[in-house]
């Protein structure tokens, strides 16, 4: 499957729009990568823990997005966009939701 942040794939035609899909995950932060985030922010550096998180919830809205525009008969999707957002006391739980327009080429 095709997917674009673009509103269209250049040298495809879009013949049919199926309609809006969308993905959501959400995915709690525990206190050990918390700890270990805070002491790198303190010496310097890029905190591993929470990028490798953050990209599982991006993969994981992302393949909930391609399934439902898939089970639509959609064979790409055009203009996503993805949102990432903390949510939960304290901020504790992360939220990345991603849509786009489910089309077929």
């Amino acid at each position: 499957m095709i997917i674009t942040t673009t509103p269209s794939i250049e040298g495809r035609t879009i013949l049919e729009y199926k309609g809006l899909v969308t993905g959501e995950t959400i995915i709690g932060a525990n206190f050990i990568k918390d700890f270990l985030a805070g002491i790198r922010d303190i010496i310097g550096g890029r905190s591993n823990s929470y990028e490798k998180v953050l990209r599982q919830a991006k993969d994981t809205s992302i393949r909930e997005m391609m399934d439902r525009a898939q089970s639509m008969g959609a064979n790409a999707i055009v203009g996503i966009d993805i949102d990432y957002e903390t949510i939960g006391q304290g901020n504790s739980m992360l939220m990345v939701s991603c849509s786009g327009t489910a089309v077929v080429i």
